[in-house]
């Protein structure tokens, strides 16, 4: 066995890509050998620097990828992140410190370009708490039993004036990054997403799997603005007696006005045949179960935490976001740096520096990403040992800062 000194962590080079792609695979457990064809629609994710290998001799045993990203703290400001994915060891290479080296590498790096946070996707629960990344948003996904909804099955289209129509992949990727920037400076956890993003979505650059065209939908205001888009496929399923049961599931759903959420969803459960609705990955305060006179057709059938944060500069990350409110609280972050004073005013902007100030909360840095978001509480944490308070009540300063009235939600993988 290869000592671990001997792993050569390093950027690759373009020569290298092909190696480099290959150990991404065997780490994802795919087929190991790709084709010309598919080589060539990941070679945007070549920038020089931004991709770590570790190399036993020539070999490619882990990789790891970062690539340029807007996060929405919450208030609707984006913040500088260094978004982390493709991040595999082999089998035969585990336990060796290997990730630990290259997440090192790409924190400072990160610091050094002056990005705010780091982002992830965490396929695993306990990897990534050990470098400072905290769970910041959740997901759930829905099951709708659509005749179980109470609904009306006349329903033709909206009621407030708007309409639903079909569209196509190219009217998608014209219409959609401008609403998606839409919703994006509205909704804290959201990310920012490149073009590549909407080319695989829509089929032009095919990744891991064969693309599977979806159907295609847009909501217009009744001014002609597209205030909503959904992409859903569906199966095809039949009963006893020829009885068509068939589901929807969604791809993905935005709407940027509670009129175009309502009469998108209101569209799927009216699909002739679909006697079912799978939301996919929404907010866990998500609006679908009370759209319907009949709250319980909606069950919960997956929740997950969803995108992790590492804050990589704490002044920056808490003056980027808005509180709820007036009020002042030291934290000691033990491990992120030292002491902070945080102090809010009356309209919610928010100051953060430095301070010898006693600490009303001690925390760690994994624990403040899963705050700062808003979607933790510190109380919470508090009651399950992961902060301290140092002044009575000060948890429920932090929460009355810190918290949300609305979750975050982020809703890309990446």
């Amino acid at each position: 066995m290869t000592r671990a000194a001997d792993i050569d962590v390093r950027p690759i080079t373009e020569a290298e890509f092909p190696d480099w792609n290959r150990a991404v695979n065997i780490g994802f457990l795919r087929e190991p050998t790709l084709t010309e064809d598919q080589l060539a629609t990941r070679e945007p994710w070549f920038v020089p620097g931004r991709l770590l290998g570790a190399f036993d001799g020539d070999r490619c045993v882990a990789t790891f990828r970062s690539f340029d990203q807007q996060l929405t703290a919450v208030g609707g400001a984006a913040v500088r992140a260094d978004a982390v994915t493709n991040v595999t060891v082999s089998p035969t290479h585990r336990r060796r410190g290997i990730l630990g080296r290259m997440m090192e590498r790409d924190l400072a790096a990160a610091k050094e370009r002056g990005d705010v946070v780091a982002t992830l996707i965490a396929a695993e629960y306990p990897i990534y708490g050990r470098y400072g990344f905290g769970p910041a948003t959740t997901a759930a996904e829905w099951t709708i039993d659509v005749p179980r909804t109470g609904l009306d099955p006349r329903w033709s289209g909206p009621d407030d004036g708007g309409r639903i129509d079909l569209v196509d992949a190219p009217d998608v990727r014209k219409l959609g990054p401008e609403l998606h920037d839409r919703l994006r400076r509205v909704q804290p956890g959201a990310v920012s997403r490149d073009d590549l993003w909407w080319q695989i979505t829509t089929g032009t650059v095919q990744f891991f799997h064969a693309f599977v065209e979806p159907h295609y939908a847009v909501y217009r205001s009744p001014a002609g603005e597209v205030e909503g888009m959904v992409a859903y496929t569906s199966d095809d399923r039949w009963g006893d007696g020829k009885q068509p049961l068939n589901t929807a599931k969604v791809k993905w759903l935005m709407a940027v006005s509670p009129a175009a959420e309502r009469a998108l969803w209101r569209y799927l459960c009216s699909i002739d045949w679909i006697t079912a609705v799978r939301t996919g990955w929404r907010a866990p305060d998500d609006l679908v179960p009370h759209l319907f006179p009949d709250p319980r057709a909606a069950r919960i059938t997956g929740q997950a935490n969803w995108l992790w944060v590492r804050i990589l500069d704490v002044v920056r990350a808490m003056e980027a976001r808005t509180y709820a409110g007036a009020g002042s609280l030291v934290l000691d972050v033990v491990d992120g740096g030292g002491r902070y004073r945080v102090e809010a005013d009356a309209d919610g902007a928010g100051a953060c520096a430095a301070t010898t100030d006693s600490a009303d909360l001690t925390i760690t840095l994994s624990d403040l990403a899963t705050l700062w978001l808003g979607d933790e509480s510190a109380v919470r944490l508090t009651a399950l040992g992961r902060a301290v308070e140092e002044r009575a009540g000060a948890a429920r300063v932090a929460d009355a800062l810190l918290r949300t009235s609305r979750r975050p939600w982020c809703p890309d993988v990446f």
